[in-house]
């Protein structure tokens, strides 16, 4: 593909990149190399990926996914960064955008919905894109089924895919009310639950975590089956979500044998 066509086929698809709630954009805006490797990795459809020095990316290329070299090779078009700054409003230092297609949203769905060996994340109102990303990218490491948002944050905001780096391909991620939640036993973290330490946490379980500055929503917490409560010395007011989200998965991690080796 030269130039012309990559920066063509870009703007053809990039006005489909909406984030919005709801909006289900048909393309999502993968920012720099590691996003772009990882979403390859896990089956990402990426119809154009432009870097601005190709020689640099290939050999990041080889030295971090050597598994993805020729992939790589075939796909990636180099244009001037001026160009790549007009069409990615902050581009990632790696120097790498792609687009890629959606995960079809039924498909996520029956991910969900489906028989599970390994947890579902939900996060409830959260607020931080940021935040929501990274838990995507702890999600993805421990093998969890997929990540759950209620609330209007679009957990496909393409900031959110940016802290994910990619690994939004690697689960099923989607919004979803309360009342659509998957089936299966719900612990929600919450300073008044019972300590983590003394339970063991099914591999079908929904972990639920609040945002942190407001906690549960009244409506998620008449949906739980348990709260729970991770150890935290007095005094101090709360984890950062993503770490509140790792100490829980870690905590299942350490008695599941579906967990990732």
């Amino acid at each position: 593909m030269d130039v012309d066509e990559a920066l063509g086929r870009w703007r053809g698809l990039a006005p489909e990149t909406g984030s919005g709630p709801g909006s289900a954009p048909r393309h999502v805006l993968l920012e720099g190399f590691h996003a772009l490797k990882h979403a390859l990795r896990f089956g990402a459809v990426v119809p154009v990926a432009l870097c601005a020095d190709r020689a640099g990316a290939l050999e990041l290329a080889a030295e971090l996914a050597p598994d993805l070299e020729g992939v790589l090779a075939g796909l990636l078009v180099e244009v001037d960064a001026e160009t790549l700054r007009g069409l990615v409003a902050r581009p990632h230092p790696t120097g790498v955008a792609a687009l890629a297609e959606r995960p079809d949203p039924v498909g996520v769905e029956a991910a969900l919905r489906g028989v599970r060996r390994t947890p579902v994340v939900v996060l409830d109102q959260p607020r931080h894109l940021g935040n929501a990303g990274a838990v995507v990218r702890l999600a993805a490491g421990f093998g969890a089924s997929g990540v759950v948002t209620t609330g209007p944050l679009d957990p496909w905001h393409p900031t959110v895919v940016r802290g994910g780096a990619g690994l939004h391909f690697a689960t099923a991620v989607a919004p979803l009310e309360v009342t659509e939640l998957p089936d299966g036993p719900l612990f929600a973290l919450d300073p008044e639950g019972a300590d983590i330490r003394g339970l063991t946490l099914p591999d079908d379980a929904l972990l639920a975590f609040g945002s942190e500055r407001h906690g549960l929503t009244a409506e998620l917490r008449a949906r739980a089956d348990q709260l729970v409560a991770l150890p935290m010395r007095p005094q101090v007011s709360s984890y950062n979500l993503a770490t509140s989200v790792g100490m829980a998965l870690f905590h299942w991690a350490s008695a599941s044998g579906a967990a990732p080796a």
